[in-house]
């Protein structure tokens, strides 16, 4: 059994489309990022490589490599679902928490668990996605940018 943390902050970007969970979410402004800036994905990403002790996304997606300009952050999931599996893990479950003072996620979120869970092909019922406000406090409650937490457990398949 190993457990990962991950950790992602970006923010908010007029000209970009606003995509967390691999959910495109209408809203005024995106996140500004070398990829897509799923800053959900990133940090779910960062807890499975840190759980494998793999490093983090910028060692095997480097911002300075223009095959990931743009890229969608759901390709680079696979990428890592793939390093997991080889390495003989599983999801034992996962738990994300969002910070995001607009837009309002809940109606979203089901769809995020479903796409998560599918790329990790494990069942939606080991992946939570949860989201807060920050009650108007810090860079997200001021609205200057958007930030996800995730805990992984993997386990031996």
């Amino acid at each position: 059994m190993r457990i990962g943390f991950g950790y992602d902050v970006h923010k908010y970007s007029e000209d970009r489309k606003f995509i967390l969970g691999g959910v495109e979410i209408p809203y005024e402004a995106g996140l500004l990022g070398h990829s897509d800036a799923d800053v959900l994905l990133h940090a779910v990403m960062d807890a499975i490589l840190g759980a494998l002790a793999l490093g983090d996304i910028g060692k095997h997606f480097p911002d300075t490599d223009e095959k990931y300009k743009g890229i969608s952050s759901i390709k680079l999931l696979k990428y890592v679902y793939e390093k997991m599996d080889n390495s003989g893990y599983r999801i034992g479950n996962i738990d994300c928490t969002v910070a995001c003072q607009k837009p309002k996620l809940l109606p979203y979120i089901d769809r995020m668990r479903e796409n998560i869970a599918d790329v990790l092909n494990t069942d939606m019922s080991f992946i939570s996605v949860k989201a807060t406000t920050e009650e108007k406090l810090g860079f997200t409650g001021r609205m200057e940018g958007v930030k996800a937490y995730c805990v992984c457990l993997l386990e031996e398949k």
